[in-house]
């Protein structure tokens, strides 16, 4: 009864998306074109952009504006020109200001174009609409390079840990400055013989507060979204490069001391990556006993919820083309390969810890304008003392391009043991899992969805252990209307994915509705409604969870945002849960209904300021009790060197008698160092007193060449109940890349 009562709903759902989009405003702009010269002339890197070249060049302009409309041309002049010759693609940028006191947040590499003056270029070399290759210079001449995946349509598809070496220089005058970039075509991946790629370039112009872009994106999308992008066309088809290859060795020293068990440790570890280029469209990467010791720390996030939390991939193995691999299944619901499971594991005590790599193998990239294939092999150590077991983890996928923008895409995951181990039960001697996922784009940018099906085997469980799910979004500069419908069967298991929970149907809907006022402070208004349900397979699918909001919200001209949000809470707890974790606590009764309303108002000042900040405000009943929460963030910058900075979580949780109350308190204060664009300084303070950590992580990065560096890198933690020490590091890391 549920599921019929479901598919007619959904079938009404999709009957009126499709009214609204005969109905409905699509921006879908004019494709913009650009003559690419290729040359035999020396370009000078210096950001003046003087040589004859330059004059010849054909010209990007007429940027359209972005923010805070996106029907007017830019106010202040942006152009941007391209030239190749055999081995670069040179990128000379333009960018007329109104004082010389151009905005940037730091000297350090990979900055965020929101608070920095800067001009940004996106090329999609195959011409597909769903990957493209980002590379930004601020007006201070600090490089960011970037991956965008997903056509580009969410922030989840932009990715800004991927590195390779490329230079730029930039020219500051009273009012504008100039960029020249110059990018070797052999970090580039493409078709052997392409004479036209997809091409973008937008601008965040502080002193304004405008975003801009050359091909027109309508307000309501980020400017990477690749289905609003234009073309560049070479004078000549491109040849196929020299094949690059990079040799990245380290070594590593360390010293630590483990105050819980284990005695003062000094050691040295060697290791290393391989990065090579398989034709113009593939990269096969080698890692052999690699060390993330230089890869920030997480950060500390307070959890109320009875659910694990996701943390996002920072270690450099596992970035190049991440999406061919990580983007199956439901983002939220049952991920089937999530890379931060490998070079972690549990414990006999169902401890997390740290479970070394003994290396691996990484194939991924394109075979043509329509095929992508991922290949995966990694090794972990076995560890024994704690009842690890040596694994291989593997995944194989294949993605297919259809339908102009769609994709179907299919994978086979296998984590298996090496050998037997006498702590191993029969059912984790390997887990697998295959599946079909299809990823629905419409050719106007108004359509997308997913749909996906897929699978697990473990060792005599083969029946059943299905998850699958569809949703379905009709999006314009006016409405956003999404439908959502997701099963992840009690059996379904992906050792190398994230599953928050399993034997669920989650059902859901989303409406928004934006105007945009002709005049006056408020840029736009916002309002959201939202309804979320979820049922549990093993109690005959009994409702457990029930989620409702209503979200109000405005954007100012000036680029900050208020918001109002109102949400009703249901709760149907199968088993006891205690929200505040705290020690020898008396868990909420299990077997009972609870439901409960919160309001909350937050407020986010614009992030280009010197001084800017965030504040939320939250009060409602929770569960059987109330809470108060207070969280933000606050920042202070002497530009364009020093960041200082602190991010706060207060939760007054009240509950009563005789479940406990308890003050959740989280601090963290940060100060970043940039003292010049080779030499970096970061310290960062967690406490919680949830987790009852304090931990100090001060990191010093000396950029000696390009991508080539030496940390020295300092931990200490503390357990804050009875206070005391638990570990303490420091680590001397040496990194070069070499090209051969």
């Amino acid at each position: 009864m549920r599921f019929r009562n479901f598919s007619q709903y959904n079938y009404l759902l999709i009957l009126s998306l499709y009214l609204n989009s005969l109905l409905g405003y699509s921006q879908q702009a004019e494709k913009r074109s650009l003559f690419v010269k290729k040359i035999d002339a020396n370009i000078q890197l210096d950001g003046s952009l003087d040589e004859a070249v330059w004059k010849e060049a054909d010209t990007a302009t007429n940027f359209w504006q972005m923010f805070p409309t996106d029907s007017l041309r830019s106010k202040n002049q942006t152009e941007v020109k391209l030239l190749y010759d055999d081995t670069h693609i040179y990128i000379g940028g333009y960018a007329k200001g109104v004082a010389a006191n151009f905005m940037v947040n730091s000297l350090r590499r990979d900055f965020s174009a929101r608070s920095n003056d800067n001009i940004t270029v996106l090329f999609d070399t195959f011409r597909d609409g769903q990957n493209a290759f980002l590379f930004g210079v601020s007006a201070y001449g600090v490089q960011r390079e970037g991956l965008v995946s997903d056509r580009g349509t969410t922030i989840n598809g932009f990715n800004l840990t991927w590195d390779i070496k490329w230079k730029a220089e930039t020219i500051r005058e009273e009012d504008f400055f100039s960029i020249e970039m110059a990018i070797p075509l052999n970090s580039l991946k493409y078709p052997e013989g392409s004479q036209r790629w997809g091409f973008q370039s937008y601008r965040y112009d502080m002193q304004t507060n405008e975003r801009s872009s050359w091909s027109s994106v309508p307000q309501n999308q980020i400017p990477i979204n690749l289905g609003f992008i234009g073309e560049i066309v070479f004078e000549e088809p491109l040849t196929k490069n020299k094949t690059p290859l990079y040799l990245i060795p380290y070594i590593n020293g360390l010293s630590s001391n483990s105050f819980d068990n284990n005695p003062k440790s000094n050691s040295i570890a060697v290791g290393g990556d391989l990065k090579i280029a398989v034709g113009n469209g593939l990269n096969l990467d080698v890692t052999l006993n690699p060390d993330f010791s230089n890869v920030e720390v997480d950060d500390i996030i307070t959890n109320l919820t009875r659910f694990e939390i996701s943390l996002p991939e920072k270690r450099q193995f596992f970035i190049d083309n991440r999406d061919l691999f990580g983007n199956f299944g439901g983002l939220r619901e049952a991920i089937p390969f999530f890379s931060r499971r490998i070079g972690i594991a549990r414990d006999a005590n169902g401890n997390t810890i740290q479970n070394n790599i003994i290396g691996g193998v990484r194939l991924s990239g394109k075979l043509d304008e329509n095929w992508r294939l991922g290949v995966l092999s990694i090794q972990n150590q076995e560890d024994q003392a704690n009842a690890i077991a040596s694994n291989n983890n593997a995944m194989i996928a294949l993605q297919r391009k259809i339908f102009n923008q769609s994709q179907i895409g299919a994978f086979f995951i296998n984590r298996e043991s090496i050998k037997d181990y006498d702590f191993l039960k029969e059912e984790d001697k390997y887990n697998r899992v295959i599946g079909l996922d299809y990823n629905l784009n419409s050719a106007n940018n108004n359509w997308a969805g997913k749909f996906y099906t897929h699978k697990s085997f473990q060792p005599n469980d083969t029946e059943g252990n299905l998850s699958s799910g569809a949703e379905l979004t009709y999006n314009t500069r006016i409405w956003r209307l999404s439908s959502k419908w997701v099963y992840v069967d009690q059996e379904y298991r992906s050792d190398l994915g994230f599953i928050p929970r399993a034997g669920v149907i989650k059902t859901g809907i989303s409406a928004a509705r934006t105007f945009y006022p002709k005049k006056g402070i408020v840029n736009s208004h916002n309002i959201e409604l939202s309804n979320y349900n979820w049922q549990q397979q093993s109690l005959d699918y009994k409702k457990t969870d029930h989620f409702k909001r209503i979200e109000y919200k405005l954007e100012f001209k000036k680029q900050d945002q208020l918001s109002f949000l109102l949400r009703n809470q249901y709760v149907y707890l199968p088993s006891p849960f205690d929200p505040t974790r705290s020690e020898n606590g008396v868990p909420l009764d299990a077997n009972r209904d609870y439901n409960f309303n919160e309001w909350s108002v937050e407020y986010q000042s614009n992030v280009a300021r010197l001084f800017n900040f965030s504040s939320q405000f939250s009060y409602g009943s929770f569960y059987n009790g109330t809470r108060f929460a207070y969280k933000g963030n606050t920042q202070f910058r002497i530009q364009p060197k020093v960041i200082m900075s602190l991010l706060w979580d207060y939760n007054q949780i009240r509950l009563p008698d005789p479940y406990p109350s308890a003050n959740i308190i989280l601090v963290s204060p940060k100060l970043e160092l940039t003292l010049s664009k080779q030499l970096f300084w970061s310290t960062l303070v967690q406490y919680s007193n949830q987790s009852q950590n304090l931990g100090v992580n001060s990191r010093l990065q000396w950029r000696f060449a390009p991508l080539s560096d030496l940390y020295l890198v300092y931990n200490d933690n503390y357990y804050t109940r009875e206070f005391g020490p638990v570990f303490r590091s420091i680590n001397l890391k040496f990194t070069y890349w070499l090209s051969l």
